[in-house]
């Protein structure tokens, strides 16, 4: 049951951690930059961005560090409550790379159609 429950927080505190965590906007030079195009533009690369799916992965993310914490639980004697600790982990790692990437992929976007992209 702790496992199941486990698994239920991770997943439940990487979306929070995905939503809440900082999502700075890119920061670009401005000088000669028609800003009507650069919200059309940040529009899509955003929309390519969301691809990258935060939640299955923060599943995928609980599930893994379930296993690798119940293991960890069994040395100290403790299986359900390692395997809780794993999958929240699990997931919030997973959800932090995630949103990472997500940026990453807006910032790219933008360079490629020609914005200079200062962070």
């Amino acid at each position: 049951m702790h496992v199941i429950t486990g698994l239920i927080y991770g997943s439940t505190l990487s979306l929070a951690l995905g939503g809440c965590s900082a999502h700075p906007e890119p920061i670009i030079d401005t000088v000669g930059v028609n800003m009507a195009a650069y919200e059309a533009d940040l529009e899509q690369c955003t929309a390519y961005s969301e691809q990258i799916r935060i939640e299955k992965g923060a599943a995928k993310g609980a599930a893994g560090g379930a296993v690798v914490g119940a293991a960890t639980g069994a040395i100290s004697g403790d299986v359900s409550r390692g395997a809780g600790y794993g999958a929240i982990w699990g997931a919030t790692r997973y959800g932090t790379e995630a949103d990472r990437d997500r940026q990453m992929v807006v910032k790219r976007c933008l360079r490629y159609r020609g914005y200079q992209v200062l962070n």
